[in-house]
């Protein structure tokens, strides 16, 4: 069986009955109509995936996982803020009338420092280090910027990439690994979402840098049911569960801008039913 599905349930159990609620606090989310949308919640939850084992896709549902690496793409190789550069519609609430989310997401990843090397923005430099000096422990892109908070539409909820390279004796390939920082999490929308999102992000560097894809752990300080999901919820991790599929890229790519959401491959992908009108609280 999937061992995605192992950690969500437990994960999910875990909240269920030992979270805090938020009832009766005042909380900013909202239910569309105006009742607070108030939650149960585990503090920092972490759940650690291995690549090399296994695609961390849930068979309980189907994850879109085309659409998750679309997302990706949009904010770490188009570095992009406008979502008519993205492909699904799930921005579309907290998006201008230009189509911006302001100084949010990719805006961020495309900021440039200047370093005695030349001028890089973030992804190009986690790149070039990963190609120079893997071994260092400064590979990390962050998009919680203090000083634009106030000019983004949504504060980044997955915030924060750690890379970090290791290279078992033996081993013909080093291993690149990373951690997911999330300062928050609606379980039900958006976990898997974000660990295949970032497990494809993970996938793709690793390739264009000659390494082998290895651990993903994600670390949520919030990691939130909310009160209208918990009969979903239930009903999600009683599902039967199947194998993981696999999921791979195709090999030819070796830029990490010339990847496309063609060039991922899903194959024996098991599933149960899909869960519809999830409703969302803003």
């Amino acid at each position: 069986m999937s061992k995605a599905d192992e950690l969500f349930v437990s994960m999910c159990r875990d909240i269920l009955d030992h979270g805090t609620t938020t009832e009766g606090e005042k909380v900013r989310p909202h239910w569309e109509d105006g009742t607070p949308a108030y939650t149960i919640k585990g503090f920092g939850v972490t759940n650690r995936y291995d690549l090399r084992e296994e695609f961390p896709a849930l068979t309980l549902r189907r994850t879109a996982l085309k659409s998750a690496m679309d997302e990706v793409l949009w904010i770490y190789q188009k570095k992009s803020n406008n979502i008519h550069d993205l492909n699904s519609h799930i921005w579309d609430e907290w998006a201008d009338e230009t189509g911006s989310i302001g100084k949010a997401y990719g805006y961020q990843i495309a900021q440039k420092s200047h370093y005695k090397e030349g001028d890089f923005d973030q992804m190009d430099r986690v790149l070039y280090d990963l190609a120079h000096t893997p071994f260092s422990r400064r590979i990390i892109t962050n998009m919680y910027t203090i000083a634009d908070l106030s000019e983004m539409n949504l504060y980044p909820c997955a915030y924060s990439c750690t890379y970090n390279v290791t290279h078992r004796a033996g081993d013909e390939k080093p291993t690149l690994n990373m951690v997911l920082m999330q300062r928050s999490q609606d379980i039900l929308a958006a976990n898997n979402w974000n660990v295949c999102q970032y497990a494809i992000l993970l996938m793709m560097v690793a390739q264009v840098s000659g390494m082998v894809a290895g651990e993903l752990l994600h670390v949520i300080v919030d990691a939130h049911i909310y009160d209208r999901h918990v009969p979903i919820i239930k009903e999600l991790i009683a599902r039967p569960q199947f194998p993981a599929p696999r999921v791979s890229l195709n090999p030819d790519v070796t830029n990490f801008y010339d990847f496309t959401t063609d060039d991922l491959i899903v194959e024996n992908y098991e599933h149960g039913p899909q869960v519809r009108n999830i409703p969302i609280a803003v």
